[in-house]
């Protein structure tokens, strides 16, 4: 069989376009007056549930130190494009996109990536986003680091849990809180996967 055979494969094969795609879409991150931390920041809050929007989750999800994290937090709450608030006894400050930091991120170079990838072919798509899953969640595994996936996949989960309640039809069993379905399509710090 030649080099094309589909079982054939080297790693590097797949490690090396990667590598450079990262770079290449690094360099990209510094428009807007951001750096590649702020960028990746705003990226996550974007995406973070109401529990995962805080200071220290967001220092577990970029594996960053809190010194980092609390001057990309400054950072980004000097240039407007986050607001911080505390939001219950506990005094836990929470992180919230304002206007502005929503409208920088609809340029963001990470969206023109997931554009051209729309372009790909359906197959070619599902197969690189099954793979490139494997990928991330053996490193995360071998590193010993958070999922932060979204709760269908998580095992705190209970759809229709609270059916009727007015927070949302659905349940976090670890929160012991109700879950609309935009919470439920969020990702969670807290997130384990259901086995």
């Amino acid at each position: 069989m030649g080099t094309d055979d589909e079982d054939s494969g080297d790693g590097r094969l797949i490690a090396w376009p990667l590598e450079r795609l990262a770079r290449v879409m690094r360099a990209r991150e510094h428009e807007d007056g951001l750096n590649p931390a702020q960028r990746e920041a705003l990226r996550y809050l974007a995406r973070a549930n109401r529990f995962s929007n805080t200071p220290g989750a967001l220092t577990r999800y970029l594996g960053a130190t809190k010194g980092t994290i609390s001057q990309t937090v400054m950072a980004l709450e000097r240039k407007g494009f986050i607001t911080k608030a505390e939001r219950n006894a506990r005094k836990a400050v929470h992180l919230t996109l304002t206007e502005k930091g929503r409208e920088v991120l609809s340029r963001d170079p990470w969206s023109d990536l997931a554009a051209a990838a729309e372009d790909l072919g359906g197959k070619t798509r599902r197969r690189m986003q099954r793979g490139l899953e494997q990928l991330l969640a053996h490193e995360l595994r071998r590193s010993g680091l958070a999922s932060f996936g979204s709760c269908g996949g998580c095992r705190f989960f209970r759809e229709k849990g609270r059916d009727g309640d007015a927070g949302g039809p659905h349940l976090c069993m670890l929160f012991e809180s109700p879950l609309s379905a935009e919470d439920t399509a969020r990702i969670c710090f807290a997130h384990e996967a259901a086995d």
